[in-house]
């Protein structure tokens, strides 16, 4: 007995070394990629802002050009501007992935479709229904909301001033327009499933229970204005943003919403699991990033699935359908 305790009292102190030896080993292996990473970031952002600055000579002058020639007029310029480049992203990017989904051609793009089986090819009545409200909603909501936009701005500060932001704001404007369109989307979408909205408003965007990228505006009047609209208009308007972010900033909101209702997992893009799943379920993932869903447990199911185990980026050319298979439906 007395060796023992003699042995265990002889090897108590290895014990706490061994602990303590791992644990320096740990704060050394994450302190220097803490520092990898710092280092890294800051080389990126250098190495834009270069990139920037070089380049800002060329579109200050472009800028201050378009200035002169709209003289005046600059609410035209604004109108044109934040409305054309966002436009022209979304039609080119839905134009092609309508082609797909029409024709299902090339064979090696429908091979990343998510929801196998469906749209194969899509419904063509369905389809100019959806398109035809889609122009109606951009035309008849987007462009006037839109054009309220310019002396709204204004009252805070000149969109269509004359120095145009810098690298470093722009990231920050990006971040905080990403932050609020989280929160507005995701409590404005949850409300339109509340029975007494859903029923007359939001059920229209769910007749897709398969979406496709095209649908993303395809929406009621209502809900184009309070979820589609506003999430994306009041990170401007909060931050008084230049024109040129605007212009950015609904470009990429159109095109992650494309990508998100798109209906196929491609490599080396956002993956749309996430949004994909909502459409299938109704009950589940209600945000864009998940943040808050997270936070309200509105995807505690939708982690229990083979789509939660795909919502990643493919960083691949197999189909994630392929190397995380569905499990085979008990009959």
């Amino acid at each position: 007995m007395k060796g023992e305790a003699g042995r265990q009292r002889h090897e108590k102190p290895k014990q706490e070394g061994h602990i303590w030896g791992s644990m320096r080993r740990t704060a050394f292996i994450l302190g220097s990629g803490l520092l990898l990473l710092v280092a890294f970031w800051n080389s990126v952002t250098w190495h834009l802002q270069r990139f920037w600055g070089a380049s800002g000579h060329f579109w200050q002058a472009q800028w201050e050009r378009l200035l002169l020639t709209y003289e005046g007029k600059e609410w035209i310029l604004f109108v044109t501007g934040a409305t054309y480049l966002p436009v022209l992203s979304f039609w080119t990017i839905n134009g092609l992935l309508l082609v797909v989904d029409t024709t299902g051609k090339p064979n090696f793009i429908s091979r990343y479709r998510i929801q196998l089986g469906k749209n194969e090819p899509v419904d063509p009545v369905k389809l100019r229904k959806s398109v035809r409200t889609v122009l109606l909603n951009q035309l008849l909501i987007s462009l006037p909301i839109v054009v309220l936009l310019y002396p709204t701005l204004k009252l805070w500060r000149d969109p269509c001033r004359r120095e145009l932001p810098t690298f470093h704001w722009f990231l920050l404007e990006l971040a905080i327009f990403t932050l609020i369109e989280e929160i507005m989307f995701y409590y404005s979408h949850r409300l339109l499933h509340h029975p007494v909205f859903y029923k007359k408003i939001h059920k229209k965007h769910h007749e897709w229970t398969a979406p496709i990228g095209v649908i993303s505006l395809y929406a009621h009047p209502v809900e184009h204005v309070v979820s589609n609209m506003l999430p994306a208009m009041v990170g401007p308007i909060v931050m008084g943003s230049h024109l040129s972010s605007i212009m950015v900033w609904f470009s990429l909101t159109l095109i992650i919403t494309t990508i998100s209702h798109c209906g196929y997992h491609l490599p080396f893009l956002p993956s749309p699991e996430f949004h994909d799943y909502h459409h299938l379920k109704f009950n589940q993932c209600y945000g864009v990033l998940g943040v808050l869903d997270h936070l309200h447990g509105t995807d505690t199911v939708f982690k229990q699935t083979k789509a939660y185990e795909r919502h990643i980026l493919l960083l691949g050319f197999t189909p994630l359908s392929e190397s995380i298979p569905d499990p085979p439906k008990m009959e």
